[in-house]
This record gives structure tokens, C-alpha cells and sequence, in this order.
């Protein structure tokens, strides 16, 4: 899909492209620059767009394939980087405007809401959100196609050990959300996943465009 030049437009016009030209311009480059990323075995999550006039920040967050585990680590966000900024700047569709490039990963208390997100997450403890009972933690035993297999964690009086319940498999169709519970036996290997700001890219060559 060939990028339309609204920035020059917008900079022509004095006016900054809407919500709708962020949009359009985020679902290009995530589709250019997803490749890049495959290229590095990393998992492009998302891209988003912010218009100031007819300057860009481009927000990038990238992710470890769904059957790796731990996080991605800061010389990978490093080297992304640089490579991600290289593909801008060769980009046949660009029309040339500044830009701010952004990179982070998702952390590891992101949000859970796609399967590739429970597939990342597996052992992990999750509270989760579904709209057919009340909200629960659970231990992620197993993720598939139509579902999410958890060991619930069963409502103790204070002070008391906590107890599993027995396996119970909650459908997609019902699960509204998840977020992984942080425990103290894997603090190491979190401090590791911890979303962190956002690496900058090689901004100065997108705003010398």
C-alpha cells in the first residue's frame, strides 16, 4: 500500500493529519517493518503513529516469539533499533518528513489479551477476568486453540498458606483480559522483562530527511 504524502500536505496546509491518517500510517509501516523484525526472531507487537504538524513519533514495541520464554533483553532492543531505523530511512513510500523512532518491549505485567500473549506467559500465575464467573488466579498449565488450561488458586482466610483448586480450562470466548502476577521465585528472571523506556532509534538521520 503506497503511503499518501499527507504530511507534506499537512505542512503545506498548516493543519496535522487526523486520528484516521495515524492509523493508516501506523498499519503501513507495521506491514513494511515486519519483516525486519522476523529477520531478528522477534515478534512485532504493535506500531503506532503520532502526528505533531508534519513531524512523526513512531512507537514500536516488539516481542520474543510465543514459544521462547523470559524477555528481550536490552542489546536486542539495541540492535532492533538500528535496524529498524535503517528500514525507515531506505522506505520507498516515505515522503521524507522528520521522525522520532520509538522501541520498547511489552514488559512482563502487559496486559494478556491475544493467545500469543497466554502462550508467552505459560507457568506464569495470571489474575484473569472473564465474563462467566468471578475474577480468580490462576497457574497457566496450558494454552490451546480455544482456550487457556489454569490451576486456580482457591480463596484462603488471611495468613493461611494458599491451596490450588483442581485444573479447570477457561474458554477465549469468555476470558476478558489477564495480567501476570509477579512472585517472588521469579523476580530475577522479571527484572529481566520489566517494560522499560522506550530505546530511541537513529532519529537524527529520519529528522535530516
Amino acid at each position: 500500500m503506497t503511503k499518501p504524502d499527507r504530511s507534506k500536505m499537512a505542512a503545506r496546509s498548516g493543519t496535522t493529519p487526523s486520528a484516521s491518517d495515524a492509523i493508516a500510517e501506523a498499519q503501513r509501516l507495521h506491514s513494511f517493518l515486519a519483516p525486519t523484525v522476523e529477520a531478528a526472531n522477534l515478534f512485532l507487537e504493535d506500531v503506532k503513529v503520532h502526528f505533531a504538524g508534519a513531524h512523526r513519533t513512531v512507537s514500536i514495541i516488539v516481542d520474543l516469539p510465543e514459544d521462547e520464554a523470559g524477555g528481550v533483553g536490552l542489546d536486542a532492543i539495541s540492535s532492533i533499533s538500528r535496524e529498524l531505523s535503517d528500514a525507515m530511512d531506505t522506505d520507498p513510500n516515505d515522503d521524507g518528513s522528520a521522525y522520532d523512532l520509538e522501541i520498547s518491549s511489552p514488559g512482563a505485567t502487559r496486559p494478556l489479551t491475544e493467545p500469543r500473549h497466554w502462550r508467552r506467559a505459560l507457568g506464569r500465575m495470571a489474575k484473569v477476568n472473564a465474563s462467566d464467573r468471578e475474577n480468580f488466579m490462576g497457574r497457566i498449565l496450558a494454552v490451546e486453540d480455544d482456550g487457556v488450561l489454569f490451576r486456580p488458586e482457591l480463596a484462603v482466610k488471611k495468613g493461611m498458606k494458599a491451596k490450588q483448586g483442581e485444573p479447570e480450562k477457561i474458554l477465549f470466548t469468555v476470558i476478558r483480559r489477564g495480567v501476570v502476577e509477579l512472585e517472588f521465585a521469579r523476580l530475577d528472571e522479571a527484572e529481566l522483562d520489566l517494560e522499560f523506556e522506550p530505546t530511541s532509534g537513529n532519529a537524527v538521520d529520519g529528522e535530516g530527511n
